[in-house]
C-alpha cells in the first residue's frame, strides 16, 4: 500500500500502437524509442459504465525499446510502467515503460 514515505507510481495499460519514433541512444549508448499508444476500454465510474478512449505518449529504454522495434502501427501490446513529467519545463506525464507483451493472441504473445 502506498504511504507518505513509500508512494506508489504503477501504470498498466494497453492499447494499439498509434506511432513509433526511431530508435536513439542517450549519451551513455541506451537505447530509447518513443511511441504513442491509442488505448479503448469501458470502466466503471460511480457505478456507471463508461467508454474510456485517450492516447498515451510513451517511451521505453534498454531491452523493452529494442523489443519494441518489432511493432509496427495497429499491433496490440500490453505495457507497465510508471508515470513521471515530460521534462522539466513540459509537466504533462508520460508513461515509462518497464515492461510489454505483444498481444498477438494467447498462444503467439511476447514478453518483454
Amino acid at each position: 500500500m502506498a504511504t507518505e514515505d513509500n508512494p506508489c507510481n504503477l501504470t498498466q495499460l494497453s492499447g494499439r500502437l498509434l506511432e513509433r519514433g526511431a530508435l536513439r541512444r542517450t549519451p551513455a549508448g541506451i537505447p530509447v524509442l518513443d511511441f504513442l499508444l491509442a488505448h479503448v476500454s469501458t470502466q466503471v465510474e460511480a457505478e456507471v459504465e463508461r467508454k474510456v478512449e485517450c492516447e498515451m505518449t510513451c517511451v521505453a529504454m534498454g531491452r523493452t525499446a529494442q523489443a519494441l522495434l518489432a511493432a509496427k502501427p495497429g499491433d496490440r501490446v500490453r505495457l507497465a510502467g510508471f508515470l513521471a513529467a515530460r521534462s522539466l519545463k513540459r509537466r504533462s506525464p508520460i508513461l515509462h515503460v518497464n515492461t510489454v507483451e505483444f498481444v498477438e493472441g494467447i498462444e503467439n504473445g511476447i514478453q518483454a
